[in-house]
């Protein structure tokens, strides 16, 4: 009969050729992988992405000062890329507005119209009363405007269904290739009363809508952070003295 040997054990886990000997013997067992190669392969593809990425968020002026940090003919392949994608932008622009929708219009104005573009459509309160109606209906000409390769629209929400209760408003309809690929019922899915552009872009970036490189994402952020530096750096007036079924 065979009787169980304690054989001495002072750390598993290190390396040594007593802790190989008890390996070997299944008495203890592997050593698991180290997690550093993983994490320095990890982090070498983070950098080369990021490297590969460097003039992912530039303008096509920021392009034409870099011609002396970056190879020729890199840069001008990169400046025909994004000329083509801001031609792209500009063909599609053809919206520039809010449409306003009626009933024995929409099959064509909103499902027919998203087999050619995204349609967006704002069922709005029918009271006139809705904060978060009201607050959508501005950010949806601020949308229109700035992404005007999308359409926009909007119609009282009882005009579209008869009976649609207002507490359900406002509803926000996403449309592509002729069916609802969203429904979002009231703002509180996204920001509630504190919605705001960044957040509708988000969402227009979920859909589809959107390339979350879009270059009219980027020029926004850089227009705030340029506007947050000015008012931080600008002397106020005392420091100068002082120094579903839509279709």
């Amino acid at each position: 009969m065979d009787i169980p040997v304690n054989v001495p054990i002072d750390n598993p886990n290190a390396d040594t050729e007593w802790n190989d000997i008890l390996r070997k013997h299944g008495i203890i067992p592997e050593k698991p992988p180290s997690p550093t190669p993983i994490f320095e392969e990890a982090l070498a593809n983070a950098r080369k992405q990021a490297h590969d990425n460097r003039l992912e968020d530039k303008q096509l002026d920021e392009l034409d000062e870099l011609e002396d940090d970056e190879d020729a003919e890199f840069l001008e392949r990169y400046r025909k890329q994004r000329m083509a994608e801001l031609s792209t932008i500009s063909q599609a622009s053809v919206f520039n507005q809010v449409y306003p929708l009626q009933k024995p219009d929409y099959s064509r104005d909103v499902t027919e119209a998203s087999n050619k573009a995204y349609v967006f459509v704002h069922l709005a309160s029918s009271l006139g009363i809705n904060d978060e109606s009201r607050l959508l209906t501005e950010l949806w000409r601020e949308l229109a405007r700035k992404f005007s390769d999308i359409k926009f629209c909007e119609m009282r929400a009882d005009m579209c269904i008869e009976g649609y209760p207002d507490k359900n408003t406002p509803t926000i309809l996403v449309y592509h290739q002729g069916d609802v690929k969203r429904q979002i019922i009231t703002l509180g899915e996204l920001a509630g009363s504190k919605t705001g552009m960044e957040d509708l872009e988000q969402l227009l970036i979920d859909v589809g809508a959107l390339k979350a490189n879009d270059s009219r994402l980027r020029s926004q952020s850089r227009n705030e952070s340029s506007a947050i530096s000015s008012r931080k750096t600008a002397p106020t007036s005392s420091s100068a003295d002082n120094d579903s079924d839509w279709d």
